[in-house]
């Protein structure tokens, strides 16, 4: 019988696949679809800074409340802030009253002011973890790298002194020194570090003149990026390691247990294919795990990472005159 159990950010995870982060992951009823078909953990619909900016304007436009109501936009900030958190803190407590599987609630933030404050309710309405996904995209020609990379500092500073549980941090690849970086993060008592998360990306409509999403699900071949990084962070890291994007199969979730992820997110597989795609996706790691004589995760877990592998340098090789020259 094989064992799909982990450990990952001090969780007892019965499968190293989790739910990410998504509009599917903001509803009880699909929460307990997702705790029905194997998953090991969830992470909820993240709760946005600029969602809570936004309940506020929907009651009351800045200009006016700016301009002549100060005492009925300082009520309606509050109220409205309020009441994003309160939703929220009901789905958490909601979800583990239903689910068995670990509860982990995710943050989308870009800054450190005032919103780490919340982190201590989501703790107290009975999350099992906090995700934070830092969504900086360094665009401003004014600013110098390291300005960017404080903000991440600063932000789990701010959130490790509120709360108590296990975070993990959500990251991009826009660093000037990626692996340098990740290395310092992991230092700063984070338990988890998530590869990668993914942007809006920008397309444009030539006919009719407006910018639209492009690529909104992520594709299969994505994985290498993730893949890459995995491999070349395996064990080298004071903190667990979980992967993001490109993962669509049983077989996505391997390659990265195998570059040395100690969990494997997945998200736009099961908005194309169904939240009960989580099923094949564990048959198909657990019919590998039997057919190579694999009887934990453990077993396998970093086999090929840059550490381990025959090839180390197939992670490092960034050019492809090898390949193209047809040597093997």
């Amino acid at each position: 019988m094989t064992d799909l159990s982990t450990t990952y950010m001090g969780l007892q995870l019965r499968s190293p696949v989790i739910a990410g982060s998504s509009g599917l992951t903001k509803s009880i009823k699909n929460l307990e679809e997702i705790d029905k078909m194997g998953a090991g953990a969830v992470v909820l619909k993240s709760l946005f800074e600029e969602q809570i900016k936004f309940e506020i304007r929907k009651v009351f436009s800045y200009e006016e409340s700016h301009s002549a109501y100060t005492e009925a936009e300082d009520y309606i900030s509050n109220y409205a802030r309020e009441h994003t958190l309160d939703e929220y803190l009901n789905l958490i407590q909601e979800a583990k009253k239903r689910l068995e599987i670990p509860v982990i609630a995710s943050i989308n933030c870009t800054s450190a002011h005032e919103w780490p404050a919340f982190a201590k309710n989501i703790e107290q309405a009975g999350a099992d973890a906090l995700e934070l996904n830092v969504f900086l995209l360094p665009s401003d020609t004014q600013k110098e790298g390291g300005v960017y990379e404080k903000v991440y500092f600063d932000i789990v500073e701010k959130v490790k002194k509120e709360i108590d549980i296990p975070v993990s941090l959500k990251l991009s690849t826009y660093f000037s020194g990626l692996a340098n970086m990740i290395k310092k993060l992991s230092w700063t008592g984070v338990k988890g570090i998530v590869l990668f998360n993914r942007f809006f990306n920008p397309d444009i409509d030539i006919d009719n003149m407006r910018i639209k999403p492009a690529h909104l699900y992520s594709d299969p071949e994505e994985i290498s990026a993730s893949l890459r990084w995995m491999a070349i962070l395996s064990g080298q890291l004071q903190t667990d390691l979980c992967a993001s994007t490109g993962v669509h199969d049983g077989k996505g979730v391997i390659k990265h247990l195998l570059a040395g992820a100690t969990a494997v997110q997945v998200c736009s597989t099961l908005y194309k294919n169904g939240i009960g795609h989580l099923e094949p996706i564990h048959s198909e790691i657990r019919e590998w795990m039997e057919k190579n004589a694999h009887k934990n995760v453990a077993s396998f877990r970093g086999k090929m990472s840059q550490k381990m592998t025959d090839n180390p340098a197939a992670f490092l090789r960034v050019q492809f005159m090898k390949h193209f020259a047809g040597i093997e």
